[in-house]
């Protein structure tokens, strides 16, 4: 048999290349994992920002009293928070709620007797919100949600992406790949993972330095001491041995 390699497009397909489905498995796998970790983040987020839009459509305005102030330290005023203890009546039932907050410059010189404009949920009135502190937030949860869709589509296209440069990796050497006749730098390592050794090729009288990859246990299609392999030019540091197995699989060899 003889070695008679087709000019380049060349025919070639993952269940050609031995392993190449596990690995682009693993690729694509790892990436949903990511995205399945990123999406449960998301949806804690989501179901918060979900309840405080809920609430602002459900909200009413109800007056209130102030019946107390609790002001940060001075240097601490300016984007800080008060809390506010508060009276005020839903359904005709006096209610008292501590620890509502508002803006803090806003709440200096405040004391008993200020009033004040709550928003109050009907379902869940003992939990009111000073009015200007609770729409203040408005518009971060609709950008937050814009965010969280953003965020799934962009999911969605890395895993893509991922999968497509692993296929990539997988056939492009082969398909396109410009196939040169390597010279090992060192004697082959002999390993049981993926061997990795360095070694150069010619090219017009410039030598190319690469780091050459192949599977474990194959022997590589050679030319006395030199060894075929596929580079391509989005990784000319690295080229890809083409073993006797994978050759004749591609159909390379010919009677």
């Amino acid at each position: 048999m003889k070695l008679a390699i087709p000019s380049a497009p060349r025919r070639a397909s993952l269940h050609q290349i031995p392993g190449a489905l596990v690995r682009v498995g693993a690729v694509a796998l790892l990436a949903l994992c990511l995205v399945a970790a990123l999406g449960a983040l998301g949806s804690l987020g989501a179901r918060s920002l979900a309840k405080e839009r809920d609430f602002l459509a459900a909200a009413i305005d109800v007056p209130g009293t102030v019946a107390d102030v609790s002001l940060p330290p001075m240097d601490e005023r300016r984007g800080g928070v008060a809390k506010l203890r508060v009276l005020y009546v839903v359904d005709g039932k006096a209610r008292t709620a501590s620890g509502v907050e508002m803006d803090a410059l806003e709440a200096e010189g405040w004391g008993a007797g200020t009033k004040v404009t709550l928003l109050v949920d009907p379902a869940k009135p003992s939990a009111p919100r000073e009015v200007h502190q609770a729409w203040r937030g408005e518009p971060w949860v609709w950008l937050g949600q814009a965010g969280l869709g953003l965020g799934a589509v962009l999911g969605l296209l890395m895993v893509a992406r991922e999968l497509r440069r692993a296929i990539r990796r997988e056939l492009d050497p082969l398909r396109t790949g410009a196939l040169v006749w390597l010279t090992p730098d060192v004697e082959l390592p002999k390993t049981r993972g993926e061997l990795r050794f360095p070694a150069h090729y010619f090219r017009d009288d410039v030598k190319h330095p690469v780091t050459a990859r192949g599977r474990p246990g194959r022997a590589p299609v050679r030319n006395g001491e030199r060894i075929l392999a596929a580079v391509v030019p989005a990784e000319p540091a690295w080229a890809r041995i083409i073993d006797e197995d994978l050759a004749r699989t591609l159909g390379w060899y010919s009677p």
